[in-house]
This record gives structure tokens, C-alpha cells and sequence, in this order.
């Protein structure tokens, strides 16, 4: 059985089961958990028929490979990879694009932080490159708390090609970088907007960095001198959506 066939968690289990209930196969529960919380997940897996079976902790921990699992544990079938025509015809579709852009994001508990971030601010699509970045894995989708079921993630193939293609489509990027004379909140984030993050440390790569329309730094008071990406990506997507709220 594959380490990538399993989600676990409660959010991530029922988030799989609410949005696409025809890839889970089947789901182990630990045994003598019976709680409200449970309970939903039990009963939309019913409704599927999907089979439910119910471990010891020990059986649980192997099937999560030693993630948190909350007592509930779903073998699935992959989901859908989404690439530049996937992203292309979102697009076309949707009138004012607000998309999260993550540069070289390995770590899978910062890309699933950072889907959780996407998801709460309303962004329509997160787009990494397909080489130089985590997937979606059981990690990222237990981090991400469900986010990951429901936030678009484009897998491009050329970063800064898409990048040019964004532009040309008239949606102005931003990238953020510790060194950038212009601070965040001094921006416009308004209208078609794509936000891009780099990795901890290394930031933005250099073409990356060279297809934003603008970079941006977050003001720093403390003697820190950078956020955890997921953190960064969180205080960047929220000023744009205070902005357009606005």
C-alpha cells in the first residue's frame, strides 16, 4: 500500500468524503472511538457505502506512517493532478483572479499551512512548479485541515513562463522579498492579483523573482529577520483581502 494512497485525519478525512467521496476506498477507525465528532464523517461514509473498519492505535500509526491521525485513517485514489490547461481554463472563467504563487515550497507542512491560508482568504488557485516543490501528501492534506480538498493546486510545468502568461492575461504579480524597497502594506492589492512566496531562506528564485511586476517586503520590528513561509504567506494574503474589502 503506498504512503501517497492515505489521508488521515478528522478535517482531512471528511473534507475527501464531502468533496470527492468517489476516490476514498475504504476508511480504518479507532477502536471504541465514538464521539460527535466522529460521527458526520461515519455517516456521510455510509451514505457512499464506503467500507469502514475499525484498528487498534498500532494498526492506525502504520497506515499513517506515524501522523497524527486523529483516529481515522482513508486509503483514497490519487487526486487529480492540475496543470497549466487546468489553470488556463480557470481562468478564463473567473473574472477578478486572486492566486497564491509558491516558489520552491518542500517542506509539506508549510505547503499545507499555506492551502490553509489560501483557503480562508478566498484564493481561487495555488500554483507551484511541478519540479522543486512538495505535492499534495498525506502531510499536506492533514496540515492543511480539509483546505487541501477544496483550494486548486496547478502543478505548471515552466514557473516563469506561467508566470509571463499571468501577466499577459493582465494580472499583476507581487513577490514577497526581505529586500524590496517597497513595504506590503504601501502596495495596491487590488484587482487581478498573484501573490509570490519563496521558499524559507532562499526566497524567490532569481527568475521567479525577475517575473513579478513588483516586490514587496513585510516591515520587520524584532530582531527576526524573516517569517516562516506559511506565516509570510498568511500576512500577505490577508492585507490583499482586507484591500479588497475595502
Amino acid at each position: 500500500m503506498k504512503k501517497q494512497d492515505m489521508t488521515f485525519g478528522l478535517h482531512a478525512v471528511e473534507a475527501v468524503l464531502k468533496n470527492s467521496p468517489e476516490r476514498v476506498i475504504e476508511m480504518w477507525v479507532l477502536q471504541g472511538r465514538d464521539d460527535a465528532r466522529l460521527t458526520p464523517i461515519l455517516e456521510i461514509a455510509a451514505e457512499w457505502g464506503v467500507s469502514v473498519q475499525y484498528a487498534s492505535r498500532k494498526a492506525l500509526d502504520e497506515k499513517s506512517d506515524g501522523g497524527q491521525h486523529q483516529g481515522v485513517v482513508a486509503k483514497v485514489k490519487p487526486a487529480k493532478i492540475l496543470n497549466d490547461n487546468d489553470l488556463a481554463a480557470m481562468l478564463e472563467k473567473t473574472e477578478v483572479p486572486f492566486l497564491l504563487i509558491l516558489d520552491g515550497v518542500t517542506d509539506p507542512h508549510n505547503l499545507g499551512a499555506c492551502l490553509r491560508n489560501a483557503d480562508a482568504a478566498g484564493v481561487h488557485g495555488v500554483i507551484v512548479p511541478k519540479d522543486n516543490s512538495v505535492g499534495l501528501t498525506p502531510v499536506v492534506s492533514k496540515v492543511a485541515c480539509g483546505a487541501a480538498e477544496v483550494v486548486p493546486l496547478y502543478q505548471v510545468t515552466n514557473l516563469a513562463r506561467t508566470m509571463r502568461s499571468l501577466q499577459e492575461k493582465g494580472i499583476w504579480i507581487i513577490g514577497a522579498a526581505g529586500e524590496a524597497d517597497c513595504e506590503l502594506y504601501q502596495a495596491s492589492l487590488t484587482g487581478p492579483l498573484a501573490i509570490a512566496m519563496g521558499a524559507e531562506g532562499k526566497g524567490l528564485r532569481r527568475l521567479s523573482r525577475e517575473s513579478c511586476d513588483t516586490l514587496v517586503s513585510i516591515p520587520m520590528a524584532g530582531s527576526v529577520s524573516s517569517l516562516n513561509v506559511s506565516v509570510a504567506t498568511g500576512v500577505c494574503l490577508f492585507e490583499a483581502v482586507r484591500q479588497r474589502l475595502a
